[in-house]
């Protein structure tokens, strides 16, 4: 069965980073023969929306000018990512009882209106169905889960906002340097 895994990375650490090398772990589990594997590191940085991305997201698509195009392609990219990805891999420390900014920033640009959710009668519905992410997060004091891990509860809400509620969370601290299996696949 083809298998598109949306791969994301958002340590400052390249190296030593326990939730890159756990993500890793998983990626390769989750592959199969038939895999593609987008890698999205935010390390590198993204951009802060700003007024310009703001009234380019708001002026319907058909009237866009060329700059607000512009203004949006970067994160139109963001957003094409998520969409053909049917497994997303979010790898993610806790810094400050929170996740880093680079990936706040990644979350303002992909929770787009009429792409990745939209507004009903009976309130916001969103539109990326069907797809599982894997939350693989690290904290060096915050227990994973507890009243003060904000990040983690932060992640499982806004998937579910664009629609991704089959949300599944993985304690990178826990896990045995020699384990093969992360998960047990459905």
């Amino acid at each position: 069965m083809s298998n598109t895994i949306l791969h994301i990375n958002s340590s400052g650490r390249k190296n030593g980073s326990l939730t890159r090398q756990v993500s890793e772990k998983l990626v390769e589990q989750l592959k199969n023969s038939e895999s593609q594997v987008i890698q999205r590191d935010l390390v590198t940085g993204l951009p802060f929306i700003d007024e310009q991305w703001i009234g380019a997201n708001f002026t319907d698509p058909e009237q866009r000018k060329a700059p607000q195009k512009e203004a949006l392609e970067f994160s139109d990219s963001l957003v094409k990512e998520l969409q053909s990805a049917n497994q997303i891999v979010i790898a993610s420390p806790i810094y400050n009882f929170s996740i880093p900014a680079v990936l706040k920033a990644w979350v303002d640009l992909v929770a787009r209106a009429r792409l990745t959710f939209q507004y009903t009668e009976n309130g916001p519905e969103g539109l990326l169905k069907n797809k599982t992410a894997y939350l693989v997060m690290a904290s060096g004091g915050v227990p994973i889960g507890s009243e003060m891990d904000l990040a983690t509860k932060y992640l499982v809400q806004v998937l579910g906002f664009i629609g991704i509620t089959n949300v599944k969370i993985i304690d990178a601290t826990t896990i045995e340097e020699d384990s093969k299996e992360l998960i047990e696949l459905d």
